[in-house]
This record gives structure tokens, C-alpha cells and sequence, in this order.
């Protein structure tokens, strides 16, 4: 996924695979719409900074206060964790129907609800693809739901999922890198 620049709260996703390790890459999807922190992307995330992580990170878990809508990743229903929102109606209500945990400071292959923080709790955690709430995120990636159920429904653990994710510049300098 890819933000336009670092303030960018907006971002177009794509699901990308390929046949073998020798394999082109190949688009799978049309341009998701999604959103992320709402103080845009940064490389040194912190606790409460409300910016997404730049990097990549594999998927290795699922969950959701829905039951698994036939995901092959772990999945973890736990309706009573995955709560969101304080009243009828505000948008973070639907947040957490579904969520796929970003392996950012995370163990992965855990629940998403599992509190390890393996660079420590200043660092930050809890960076999960989750429904779109309509507005910028804490720090995660928000899609609309219907495109959150194809992801869960495309992710394999067989095929090692990673996202990469970052604003445009910076993830164009870490291609150049390579």
C-alpha cells in the first residue's frame, strides 16, 4: 500500500503474488482505497504517535469480533475484545469486525490480541488492517469490509503474505536500495 507522502492519510492498496520465487510479480486486484495514521507514515513509530509504520511485515494472524468468514490464516474470535466505539452509531463500532495483525513489534503466527511487544511498549503495537471507520487511523490500515473479507479470503499462510507499506518517496528509496 502506498500513501502519497509522509502527511498522506489516504492510500491505495493492491494485492500482488506470483507462481514461484522465479515467478513476476503479478496485480491481483484493482486499487484498494484505504487510509492509515492520521498523522501520516514514519520510520520510527511510537506509542500513541498516530502514524503507520513504514516497512514490510508479514501476516501471520487474523481475528475479529466476527466469526472467520473462511480465512485460512489463525483466526481469533473474540467478539468481547474487539470492541470499538462508545455509543450507537460511531463510526469505530465495525473497526474491529475483522483484523489482520501487521507483524509490526508483534510475535507472529500469535492472536492479535496478544500484548507481546518484542521492541518494547514505547515502540508501539496492535498495527492491524481493519474495516475503514471513515477516518484516519491510530496507526493501523483501514479498508472498506467487503474488501477486508477478499483479503482474509485471498491470505494463505502457504504463500508467506507480507504487506508493504509506507508513503510513495520512501518506499521508492527502499526499493532503490536493493
Amino acid at each position: 500500500m502506498t500513501g502519497a507522502d509522509q502527511s498522506s492519510t489516504v492510500n491505495r492498496v493492491v494485492l500482488w503474488q506470483r507462481a514461484d520465487a522465479d515467478a513476476p510479480w503479478t496485480a491481483v486486484s484493482a486499487e484498494i482505497p484505504g487510509r492509515n495514521g492520521a498523522n501520516g507514515w514514519t520510520h520510527d513509530h511510537v506509542e500513541g504517535d498516530l502514524r503507520s509504520p513504514v516497512g514490510v511485515f508479514s501476516l501471520t494472524a487474523a481475528g475479529g469480533r466476527y466469526a472467520d468468514p473462511g480465512t485460512a490464516l489463525p483466526y481469533e474470535y473474540r467478539p468481547s475484545f474487539y470492541q470499538a466505539g462508545g455509543y450507537e452509531g460511531d463510526p469505530m463500532g465495525e473497526a474491529f469486525n475483522y483484523v489482520v495483525a501487521i507483524d509490526y513489534n508483534r510475535l507472529p503466527g500469535h492472536p492479535p490480541s496478544d500484548p507481546a511487544r518484542p521492541l518494547g511498549a514505547a515502540a508501539g503495537g496492535d498495527i492491524w488492517l481493519h474495516v475503514d471507520h471513515n477516518t484516519p487511523t491510530r496507526g493501523c490500515v483501514s479498508l472498506p469490509q467487503a474488501s477486508m473479507e477478499t483479503v482474509l479470503h485471498w491470505l494463505a499462510p502457504s504463500s508467506h503474505p507480507m504487506i508493504i507499506m509506507g508513503d510513495r518517496a520512501s518506499l521508492e528509496a527502499s526499493a532503490g536500495q536493493q
